[in-house]
């Protein structure tokens, strides 16, 4: 495609573009363009943290091997240390550093700060402006390869130091190359090309510049007068010599323009997969960051067919299916995986075949937990891909094995450590204790931990490790009935009952208890469990994991005690205060922040618990619930998220809410309703079909809805099956401002599990 043609279709050179956009309009000569999702997207969103790590104004191309961020502390850092070339696991620092530098040779090292202005960042371009250098950066990634134009203003020759740390560069003519270890045996590679060639090269040492041509550094010396220079490169987790493939497969130009074009368009293919339209500027531009969001993991890594698996160390035939990693189970299952199975359903299954390969390679007959480029990391508590396994198979998925699905998900809750953060450390006594008793015992107050697979930080975290295997056991019982094996499936669905083993039917919470079966005492579930209530639960309190039973909330509404009490208890965790001083609770709770009293919109546990209204009879509540969380808490400024986004994490859960539905269970093929703040949204849900949501008079006010239709059908229940969107559907919407509260009262929602 001619340089011309792709300007047309970014909208830029003053056409009028050809891509889908938000709202059409005529084409006239003094118009302005209309925008385009990729236009809404405000990668700044959520840079500054609340407390913990914040979302960094990453540019990537969906889903791809290139990414990068500015190399900084946060935001708010008043200066940058050089630019990044690769940043190799999410929210990691770059893989390779460098800089650009005019000046006295002896002012060069391996590193440099620099000040900066004039930023700016959109998912397919970065640019930046180095004050005392008087130096310009242009920057535009493709899928394994980026370009850089750097300007220079200063007299003098320029110079690029470029640094790896681990590992080693070389230089050749203009090109450089080399290779960064990043842990595990696993190796990310570098091969880079100039437009000028060098008329000096030298590694790099803390007295300067010496006579060698390769090292952990390496300076590269251009012509002065020199004003711009460009700089392509490929990287590769496979070799040198792949990353040079790489570059020459996507990249075969110096002109910046071009590659931003190509990656704005292919940015608008991605987000105009939903068209959401009839809300202010404001939320469009959240909503479409959020689904930006979505797409920087998991990380494709194939390379012409050909991936590096760090769980064998060896290089594999991706044989046809692109080979995926970078993934945090615990996060990402809840919303990500659930958005990819309706909009993305040809990658979902390659991310499932993906894990199932991984538990291949590793020999250990189980899934992976947080898979990384250099390995799986097993971090948090329970293993959740078991439930996007399922998830995917019973809405419709195919095209992964279901049946090693199956037995690599045994062999997570079976084979593997349910001790949290235990590395790849087979099952050990707390196992046996949790197989035979049904429960992850707590320590006594004062007792001293004796188990050695026990995270000396992470500590048991018993109530999280129970709930969480729960419910991954009730999705083994599923994937059992789908495969027709009886006996598993009602073993795994009576332990999937296990959390019943810790519910305190006193207080209406789930307890700790001692591996006498002795509840814990005395226990304040606002803060008891020491940082992060590790002891007992998991970065959030009691008042989040009482809710914490995705696969069977009727079961939970019974134990509280029925509808009223259920609904008052829901209520009560949003108006229990946080107890003393606020730096008091977060120097203990640090991810329990966005807070609406104990309720904690920071952390992912959180997610479905707005929703659960719609199991005890009072629709209404989830829907001013949902609609007041996201305008607090999710918006269009530096702190406008309220905690870890983790990837898409997070933000999946705001475009399933904007948008006005949520899957409360992976595994179940249900959805809930809750509040749309678009009066349209338009999915493509794949095969020419699409899923339309249409709220009539949806608005800031408008929150509650008065009636509604699915596919032409009276809808008097707050839920849907995913086959009624599956081939596309309607689902309309009638908004007022006063909750219709008789609306889908009498019809909850089904709860996935029912007992034998």
């Amino acid at each position: 495609m001619k340089l011309k043609q792709l300007l047309v279709l970014a909208g830029m050179a003053g056409a009028v573009s050809a891509l889908p956009a938000i709202a059409q309009t005529k084409a006239k000569a003094t118009t302005a363009p209309a925008k385009q999702p990729v236009d809404y997207v405000n990668p700044y969103i959520g840079s500054i943290s609340h407390m913990l790590v914040p979302c960094f104004p990453t540019t990537h191309l969906p889903h791809s091997m290139m990414r990068v961020f500015p190399v900084r502390g946060d935001y708010t850092s008043n200066r940058i240390g050089g630019l990044p070339l690769i940043v190799t696991n999410h929210r990691s620092g770059s893989g390779f550093n460098f800089y650009p530098y005019q000046g006295q040779e002896s002012g060069i090292t391996p590193s440099k700060q620099f000040s900066y202005d004039q930023e700016k960042v959109t998912p397919y371009r970065y640019s930046v402006y180095l004050d005392e250098g008087n130096i310009g950066v242009d920057f535009a990634p493709s899928h394994q390869s980026a370009i850089y134009k750097i300007s220079f203003d200063k007299p003098g020759a320029p110079y690029l130091v470029i640094n790896t740390g681990r590992g080693e560069l070389k230089a050749e003519g203009n090109t450089i190359s080399g290779h960064k270890d990043i842990g595990n045996k696993t190796n990310v590679y570098f091969y880079a090309e100039t437009d000028a060639k060098p008329t000096k090269t030298g590694g790099v040492d803390r007295a300067g510049v010496t006579s060698a041509t390769s090292g952990p550094a390496i300076t590269l010396q251009y012509p002065a007068g020199t004003k711009t220079l460009g700089m392509r490169y490929g990287i590769s987790f496979i070799s040198v010599e792949q990353a040079k493939k790489n570059l020459a497969r996507e990249i075969k130009t110096y002109d910046v323009n071009a590659i931003a074009a190509i990656g704005r368009k292919i940015w608008n293919d991605e987000l105009g997969k939903i068209a959401a339209t009839g809300a202010p500027d404001k939320e469009t531009t959240v909503f479409y960051t959020s689904l930006y969001r979505t797409m920087e993991r998991p990380m494709v890594i194939s390379e012409d067919g050909r991936y590096f698996s760090a769980t064998d160390g060896k290089v594999h035939s991706d044989e046809g299916h692109p080979f995926s990693t970078d993934d945090w189970s615990w996060d990402t299952y809840r919303a990500a995986h659930p958005l990819r199975v309706l909009i993305a359903k040809n990658q979902e299954v390659d991310v499932l075949r993906s894990y199932i390969l991984m538990s291949e390679q590793g020999g250990n007959n189980w899934l992976p937990n947080f898979p990384m480029v250099n390995g799986d990391d097993r971090a948090m508590n329970s293993n959740h891909f078991i439930a996007s396994m399922l998830d995917a198979q019973v809405k419709g998925l195919r095209g992964f094995d279901f049946a090693k699905a199956y037995e690599y998900s045994k062999g997570s809750v079976e084979r593997k450590s349910l001790v949290p953060w235990s590395g790849a450390k087979k099952a050990g006594e707390l196992d046996k204790f949790y197989h035979e008793k049904g429960y992850m015992p707590a320590l006594k107050p004062g007792e001293k931990e004796t188990v050695k697979e026990v995270h000396g930080w992470e500590k048991r975290q018993p109530i999280a490790v129970t709930l969480g295997t729960s419910y991954d056991e009730w999705c083994l019982s599923e994937m059992a009935r789908i495969l027709g094996k009886t006996d598993e499936q009602a073993h795994y669905l009576k332990t999937s009952y296990n959390y019943r083993n810790v519910f305190n039917t006193e207080t209406g919470f789930f307890h700790p208890k001692d591996a006498d079966g002795n509840f814990i005492k005395p226990l304040d579930y606002r803060t008891s469990g020491g940082p992060g209530a590790r002891e007992y639960y998991d970065e959030n309190n009691g008042y989040i994991y009482r809710w914490d039973v995705q696969h069977n909330v009727g079961d939970l509404v019974n134990l509280i005690g029925g509808n009223e009490k259920f609904i008052g208890g829901l209520e009560s965790m949003f108006n229990e205060p946080i107890p003393g001083t606020r730096w008091d609770f977060y120097a203990i709770l640090p991810d329990h922040t966005g807070n609406v009293g104990m309720f904690s919109m920071a952390n992912e546990p959180s997610f479905h618990i707005p929703y659960l209204y719609n199991y005890a009879g009072a629709p209404w509540r989830t829907q001013k619930r949902i609609r007041n969380l996201l305008d607090q808490w999710y918006r269009n400024d530096l702190m406008g998220i309220p905690g870890d986004e983790d990837g898409g994490g997070m933000t999946a859960f705001v475009v399933f809410s904007q948008m006005g539905f949520y899957p409360v269970t992976p595994g179940s093929p249900t959805y809930n309703i809750g509040s749309p703040r678009f009066t349209y949204v338009k999915m493509n849900v794949g095969g020419g079909k699409f899923f339309e949501i249409k709220a009539t008079k949806a608005s800031q006010d408008n929150k509650y809805i008065q009636s509604a239709t699915l596919n032409g059908k009276v809808l008097n229940q707050p839920w849907f099956n995913h086959s009624d969107i599956a081939n596309g559907g309607v689902l309309e919407l009638v908004m007022g401002p006063v909750a219709n509260k008789t609306w889908g009262a009498g019809s909850p929602p089904p709860s996935a599990a029912q007992l034998p």
